[in-house]
């Protein structure tokens, strides 16, 4: 499976990030990753997203399966959806094309100062996976990645993919603990790891590829920037036979 990972940044204009899904989705890819909160940009630390929340059948969603459809790909963002609350809508993860889930993030930025929770309603505590390829993928949005519970929930729902969009923000150690825990997920589950983040100054840029042995097979800088790499069901597998540590859990 051929996955691209667009490392992208989104504006606070809805419209303008719609129309450039187009422009930035390649032909040929299998998926087509794009990083969280890519219909529209969180804006300063603290501030309302009421005004950003849309349905799962509005403007963006819409968009993203029209313009996979046109690439024959299959393409995954971040919106924010609207939920019970009015004032705090959902941070979700729309995919559409050959295949279709909805990823709605379990564990809200309430560290380094952040408070996501003020603004944005959190998900139901239910992975979510997705067949595509041959593969099984594991959708995860940002901050889930400091949670290996939640990867390895997804695991063991069949996962052989962590895809994970994010806009990590940029600050002191980031970087390193970005690389290490989608190294650290990989390792510990033997799974491919596909981490999509929005580029600098604000975030961290640094999208990453990893394999199921912590190999990294590509990884971005800071600035805006696109990478294609090709994951293996053989690669899966091989790895959990070389390091069965899935199988041989006790707890």
């Amino acid at each position: 499976m051929q996955v691209t990972l667009v490392q992208e940044a989104s504006t606070l204009d809805p419209a303008e990030n719609r129309d450039r899904l187009a422009e930035l989705t390649p032909e040929g890819s299998d998926l087509v990753v794009f990083p969280e909160a890519y219909a529209r940009d969180f804006g300063e630390p603290g501030s309302d997203l009421s005004d950003a929340a849309e349905e799962l059948d509005g403007p963006f969603a819409t968009e993203v399966a029209r313009v996979a459809a046109a690439r024959g790909t299959t393409i995954l963002a971040g919106m924010f959806e609207r939920s019970a609350d009015p004032a705090r809508p959902v941070n979700t993860l729309v995919m559409r094309g050959a295949a279709q889930a909805d990823y709605r993030k379990i564990h809200l930025y309430d560290s380094f100062g952040y408070q996501e929770s003020d603004r944005v309603t959190a998900g139901p505590l239910s992975p979510v996976t997705v067949e595509l390829g041959g593969l099984t993928l594991g959708l995860m949005t940002c901050y889930d990645l400091r949670f290996p519970e939640l990867a390895r929930a997804l695991v063991a729902e069949g996962a052989d993919v962590l895809v994970v969009p994010a806009a990590w923000v940029a600050g002191p150690r980031k970087v390193d603990h970005w690389r290490t825990l989608a190294r650290a997920r990989a390792i510990e589950n033997t799974a491919y790891v596909v981490a999509v983040g929005q580029p600098g100054p604000r975030y961290c840029g640094h999208s990453i590829a990893v394999d199921p042995l912590g190999e990294v097979l590509a990884e971005a800088g800071e600035k805006p920037e696109s990478l294609t790499v090709t994951l293996e069901r053989d690669v899966v597998d091989q790895a959990r036979r070389t390091n069965p540590s899935l199988a041989n859990r006790r707890l």
